[in-house]
């Protein structure tokens, strides 16, 4: 088979510009938020041993069953790349023994999963999240939702709902599983291969099938919460109550029940009418993860950051946003001008101007060219004749009007103008 090297990986993506931006300022906007409630970021392996994914995740999930890129290493070790990013946080936060109690950490980076590309699903994927260490606590689990919305709300994204159901206690699963069992035994045959399938290895999948006729079946059973113990339908109400005193608009979906297998108690997904049929632009809840030696609690949420981008493309606040131009260009005529417009270009980028120059040497015309391809505001001309007389000219890109300013002005209008937009001819 015959691969072009220009080209990534089937269901895998280059970024640059001018998408990146829109990434960038996805980033930068997470950080400020999660800084505001308390929580600092982590930075985990791309890869770890299999045993953290199957422990946590659980290996009758269709992650671990099909989806991870799991290999050898030179000592005959199983690793595998990470499929989400709970996993590695909570075998990091592990370490930490009882002092892991009260942390508050982030994550922004890529998930592997090696399932067929398709519009909301690629083989390399981005995620940034939250895990919020600590018992379980319904007050904890709000403002982990209320943190979710106040990075969406700042990133300009519109139309959202959110979904939320419970898992009920640990206890409960023998109950529920039960239930369904007895609920769905009647439409055994008429339910996919995989859900025959999963009823015998993980019933609660079935609820989550995409197959139509499984959906219709699915619509036609008992909520799980019917098999659950009053205490884990206690905890849903005060979940419930506490967002409706944030002013937080939820929907029960008694169907949702999130695919893997460490959570319990709150379950959440928002979703955004522009990712089509895989809708779920975000998901979260509480979990319990055994690792073995240690089992951690807590309660957090993942977003796919390609996914906020297609919504944000989609939302008008998003789609009109423009990032990262270049508000300046500085155009030299002549060599000399070249060299001292170098030592002016660094000057304004030390003072954290944004600026941009062109270094070989070309015609006025094609540095004009160039400045208009970078979008900016303001051209600063300067060649020999210029710096004899210590002067540039400034134009405004907007109306084309000039002026000649001395340089010690011209760079304290350029700096503390900020943005040269706001120059006036």
């Amino acid at each position: 088979m015959t691969t072009k090297t220009t080209q990534p990986v089937q269901g895998m993506s280059d970024l640059g510009p001018p998408e990146i931006h829109i990434w960038q300022e996805i980033e930068q906007t997470t950080r400020r938020i999660m800084a505001l409630y308390g929580f600092e970021e982590v930075r985990t392996p791309i890869a770890e041993y299999t045993q953290v994914f199957t422990r946590s995740i659980g290996d009758t999930t269709d992650v671990v069953q099909k989806e991870m890129y799991t290999f050898e290493d030179r000592g005959g070790r199983q690793l595998s790349l990470r499929p989400e990013g709970t996993a590695g946080v909570m075998r990091y936060v592990a370490g930490f023994g009882p002092d892991a109690a009260g942390l508050r950490l982030y994550y922004v980076g890529p998930m592997f999963r090696c399932e067929r590309p398709q519009a909301g699903r690629r083989r390399q994927f981005h995620q940034l999240g939250i895990e919020a260490i600590g018992a379980p606590n319904p007050a904890a689990d709000v403002e982990a939702i209320a943190l979710q919305q106040h990075v969406f709300a700042e990133i300009g994204l519109k139309g959202l709902t959110v979904e939320v159901n419970t898992r009920g206690l640990p206890d409960d699963r023998a109950a529920v599983a039960k239930g369904l069992a007895s609920a769905l035994k009647p439409h055994l045959g008429a339910l996919c291969e995989d859900c025959r399938r999963r009823y015998e290895t993980n019933i609660l999948r079935i609820l989550d099938c995409k197959q139509q006729t499984c959906g219709e079946i699915v619509k036609s059973l008992p909520p799980v919460t019917d098999f659950m113990c009053d205490e884990s339908r206690r905890y849903l109400d005060e979940v419930l109550r506490l967002l409706g005193r944030l002013e937080i608009a939820v929907k029960v979906n008694p169907l949702l029940v999130r695919g893997l297998d460490y959570y319990v108690h709150t379950v959440w997904e928002t979703r955004h009418p522009a990712l089509g049929a895989q809708d779920a632009l975000s998901g979260g809840g509480r979990y319990r993860i055994d690792l073995g030696s240690a089992a951690v609690e807590g309660v957090g949420f993942a977003a796919g950051i390609e996914r906020l981008v297609t919504a944000l493309a989609h939302d008008a606040s998003g789609g009109a946003r423009r990032s990262g131009h270049v508000p300046i260009w500085i155009v030299s005529h002549g060599a000399r001008a070249l060299e001292e417009n170098m030592v002016l270009a660094q000057a304004l980028r030390m003072r954290g101007v944004v600026c941009g120059i062109d270094l070989a040497g070309r015609s006025m015309k094609a540095q004009m060219r160039e400045a208009n391809k970078a979008s900016a505001g303001c051209v600063v001309i300067r060649g020999d004749l210029e710096i004899e007389k210590g002067i540039v000219v400034l134009k405004n890109m907007k109306d084309g009007a000039q002026e000649e300013l001395d340089l010690p002005e011209a760079i304290e209008r350029l700096v503390s103008a900020g943005r040269v937009e706001v120059l006036k001819s």
